[in-house]
């Protein structure tokens, strides 16, 4: 035989010998699952809530206009501080300032014609006292013609007078009785004069009353035609210009906004929080803040308020508000306090909050990813006979098939080259881990992937340890 066939069955024999070596290889590693694994440690945990939203003053107030006019006048301009009370805009005041020059000249009037009456009373009172006084000696020249009378009768009986004497005595009496009457109705006329005049000046006070109170609204109305600061602030909204038209009343619309006033002494960051995590969201829970336009500084602060409103994800609108029943997505307002705000910051500024809800200290813990939820169907071992057995691990023990379809909550153990399923509690959840509070124990390994691995792999399945693909999930 030749040296070339020689070596050619040496080859082909080495070709075989190779491919029954790598036939045994991968025979014994067929059924092997390579994973990812992870250990269970204690360590301290973090729970925190992430939403984002807008940088705002905990009070402002928008400073509408409140009758319908042209804008003659603005006095400050966006930016400006201003003080309760100062004067910021002022409408055409043309018709209303009428109706108060109007109103207080007729107001004027009616105290001038109450001055009257006070005057026409005080001479009444006068004529009163003349009147009595007259009255009175009326009435003592009357008491004195009566005696003289009485006198003249008897001395008359008598014969001790000529009748003439008698006769003026008679007359003289009768004169006087007159001139009380006389004296009683000048009273009486008097008296009725002043109550007359008294009842005049009470209407003439009735009036001026009704007078004054239509000034006072008049003024009122005059006095909404000027556009003052509601509260010490700086002006953060100014959508308006000198000589347009605004208008009040109308929602939504920029014609019925003069300006925005914002108390800046204390700044909020107004967050918008997931239906799902509001539930974990408390009063005073400390927060921190990030500011897109201020990168790389980080603000602390605490909740404030905390919304009990739901608010429709895609509209903004409040879920009392819509009239149908929807499945879409839902937020909650939550207002977070700034501690220390920086020096500039405005109103209106997108911001991120991470809200700490939660802290836990020295936990067992894994990662999140290692969780997996299993029915008990999936978890039942396969029988051996016809009557088939329990497995291994105690949590995995055959369950009755009414309770086949419920779901368990689990990680699955590595234990030699073989993987178990456990049973676990959690707690707190942190941003990548977890806190397990029954099930496990310190230092256990635990399969953490890939995804698709933790999907389908089963109780006792055989698997063998790959880190190296960690930052490569298996798809």
């Amino acid at each position: 035989m030749s040296t070339g066939k020689k070596l050619l069955l040496v080859g082909i024999g080495l070709a075989a010998l190779g491919g029954i070596v790598y036939g045994s290889i991968r025979y014994k590693q067929k059924g092997i699952t390579p994973v990812q694994t992870g250990r269970v440690v204690r360590q301290d945990l973090i729970s925190q809530v992430t939403a984002s939203g807008e940088i705002k003053p905990k009070n402002y107030i928008n400073v509408g206009a409140q009758y319908m006019g042209i804008l003659t006048e603005i006095l400050v301009k966006e930016g400006d501080r201003v003080k309760k009370g100062q004067l910021l805009a002022k409408l055409e005041t043309v018709q209303p300032a009428a109706d108060v020059a109007a109103q207080q000249a007729t107001l004027k009037t009616a105290q001038a014609d109450l001055l009257a009456q006070d005057a026409a009373i005080k001479s009444a009172q006068e004529n009163l006292k003349t009147s009595q006084a007259s009255l009175e000696r009326a009435k003592a020249d009357l008491e004195k013609a009566a005696v003289a009378f009485d006198r003249a009768k008897q001395l008359l009986a008598s014969q001790l007078i000529a009748q003439q004497d008698y006769d003026q005595r008679k007359s003289e009496y009768d004169a006087a009785v007159a001139g009380v009457s006389e004296a009683e109705a000048r009273v009486s006329q008097t008296r009725a004069q002043l109550e007359q005049s008294m009842a005049q000046r009470e209407s003439a006070v009735r009036r001026i009353e009704q007078l004054q109170a239509n000034l006072t609204r008049l003024n009122d109305v005059l006095q909404k035609y000027y556009s003052v600061a509601p509260l010490d602030g700086v002006v953060t909204n100014l959508p308006v210009r000198v000589g347009e038209t605004v208008v009040p009343g109308i929602q939504n619309s920029p014609a019925s906004l003069i300006m925005t006033i914002a108390d800046m002494s204390e700044i909020t960051a107004e967050v918008r929080v997931d239906e799902t995590d509001i539930v974990n969201v408390k009063l005073n829970q400390p927060a921190e803040i990030t500011v897109d336009a201020i990168p790389g500084k980080i603000f602390r602060g605490r909740v404030s308020e905390i919304g009990t409103t739901a608010i429709i994800r895609s509209t903004g609108l409040s879920a009392s508000q819509s009239t149908v029943s929807t499945q879409e997505a839902k937020d909650f307002k939550v207002v977070i306090a700034m501690e220390n705000p920086p020096e500039g910051i405005r109103p209106g500024l997108s911001c991120t909050a991470k809200i700490t809800t939660a802290t836990r200290n020295k936990v067992l813990t894994i990662p999140i990813q290692a969780l997996t939820m299993r029915t008990a169907a999936d978890l039942a071992p396969a029988a051996k006979a016809a009557g088939g057995v329990q497995a291994a691990d105690k949590s995995t023990a055959v369950v009755p098939p009414s309770k086949s379809r419920e779901e368990v909550q689990g990680v699955f153990v590595v234990s030699g080259n073989q993987v178990t399923f456990r049973k676990v509690a959690t707690g707190v959840t942190g941003a990548s881990d977890i806190e397990v509070v029954h099930g496990l124990q310190e230092g256990e390994e635990i399969v953490t992937g890939s995804y698709k691995v933790l999907r389908t792999i089963r109780p006792g399945a055989a698997v063998k340890v790959d880190n190296r693909a960690a930052g490569t999930a298996v798809q």
